[in-house]
């Protein structure tokens, strides 16, 4: 999100901007900024690391990246209908206005995040095969 916002990548397209204001009409009083940044940062961090951990044995593929695309591709799939409606984008963010470029983006940054998380495990596995059991 920051070479996004840095490179001018779809500047109209603002996610966090939307999950704040959903995060504000379900507290019912105005959430600061940077709420939806660490609640993604902690997300990305810890849960999706922990899931990866977890299951990147019984993902199909052969290496680390193979498993990271299938991963990023679960997680792409459950974001576009899940995450993007709760925050009032529908599905794949279609009602951002924008096309299918907010859907395409987010399947390039979690895919990016996902091969890098697979190949890391897939390397630490194979130094340390008692790492992720």
């Amino acid at each position: 999100m920051y070479l996004k916002s840095r490179a001018g990548i779809l500047p109209s397209f603002q996610p966090y901007q939307s999950f704040q204001l959903s995060l504000s009409q379900w507290v019912g009083t105005n959430v600061p900024a940077i709420v939806p940044w660490a609640l993604s940062f902690a997300n990305g961090m810890a849960i999706l690391g922990f899931l990866f951990g977890r299951v990147h044995r019984m993902l199909p593929g052969r290496n680390g990246a193979a498993k990271g695309i299938i991963f990023g591709l679960i997680g792409w799939v459950l974001m576009g209908l899940i995450f993007f409606p709760l925050i009032g984008l529908g599905p794949f963010a279609i009602r951002a206005g924008l096309g299918t470029a907010p859907a395409m983006l987010s399947l390039g940054m979690l895919l990016t995040y996902s091969v890098v998380l697979g190949t890391v495990y897939f390397a630490l596995d194979a130094w340390n095969p008692t790492f992720s059991r």
